[in-house]
């Protein structure tokens, strides 16, 4: 993952230059600005991935600039930012409107932008013979009407991707054994690749360029193909792509989220404007995820499966 921020980094210079990130030699007494100071930003655990790509390359470019991430469950960034403990988050979804109200009535009104869109990944063993699923037999899965004997494996209890299942499936909670968390998305990938009757569900951010200590369990695992029996293509099976993210073919998609409550132009809005514009939507691109605005031209193409 480090090669690629580093050729994301170079890529940056020589295209656009870095004209407009300049710096001024720092005084002493320097006010904040969107590339001078410090700010801590909030951030769920399931995109810690593609946050520090961004991460990397805004502090490279912007010297001056001295963000602090920390990464944790969604429920806990919430909390963080309700609180007061932080003003800006990045999530997977929108505040509430009941959210939005308490942030407002403390003067702090939020302004959300939407920067990506990940998939929700369902993933095996590569010796397992399950290949294909429809989206009814996730939700049976979930539900405890498929077949036993299968585990099925996400990453943390309070996570947004379980939270995301449980809306998807009409659960307040998972409470049959052979469904359970592991520990982080790591884990999920590192469970799966050594149980082959097992499915595993993970962010797809995690399954593109995976840092060294799991990279070798990437390559024993495989994505499953998913059916959408009620869409347009009811007849064919999607992985999740750039392609079929931006067609909305694979049904299992999810919002990146920025969150800005800091009501000023300091180092987090500095790092949203960044995020946001060509430099952040390109990192986004390069990450196998679908930037939120970019030229459709630069997609990259990949196939889908038929039921034949």
């Amino acid at each position: 993952m480090k090669n690629r921020f580093v050729f994301i980094l170079l890529t940056c210079a020589v295209v656009t230059g870095l004209q407009s990130c300049k710096q001024k030699p720092a005084a002493s007494t320097q006010e904040e600005t969107v590339n001078t100071g410090t700010a801590r930003i909030a951030a769920d655990e399931s995109f810690q991935p593609i946050v520090e790509e961004e991460a990397y390359v805004f502090t490279q470019l912007n010297s001056n600039a001295k963000p602090v991430f920390s990464y944790h469950t969604e429920n806990s960034v919430l909390r963080l930012l309700l609180n007061d403990s932080v003003r800006f988050a990045i999530l997977s979804k929108p505040l509430s409107p009941e959210e939005t109200k308490l942030l407002t009535s403390r003067t702090l009104p939020p302004v959300t932008n939407r920067f990506a869109i990940d998939a929700i990944t369902f993933i095996v063993n590569q010796a397992s013979g399950d290949t294909l699923m429809t989206v009814s037999d996730i939700k049976k899965m979930l539900n405890g009407q498929t077949k036993t004997g299968t585990d099925i494996v996400f990453d943390n209890p309070n996570s947004s991707l379980v939270r995301y299942l449980k809306e998807f499936s009409g659960n307040k909670e998972f409470k049959l054994k052979n469904i359970f968390a592991v520990k982080n998305n790591k884990e999920v990938i590192r469970y799966i690749s050594q149980h082959p009757q097992a499915i595993g569900i993970t962010g797809f951010s995690w399954l593109n360029d995976p840092d060294a200590d799991y990279a070798d369990a990437v390559k024993k695992v495989k994505i499953v193909a998913v059916k959408d029996e009620n869409s347009k293509d009811a007849n064919q099976y999607f992985k999740p792509s750039q392609t079929t993210l931006a067609l909305k073919q694979y049904p299992f998609i999810r919002g990146l989220y920025l969150i800005d409550c800091t009501g000023k132009m300091g180092v987090a809005r500095g790092f949203e404007l960044f995020v946001m514009g060509e430099r952040g939507q390109r990192i986004i691109l390069r990450s196998g995820l679908l930037p939120d605005s970019i030229p459709q031209r630069e997609i990259n193409l990949k196939s889908t499966i038929s039921n034949n």
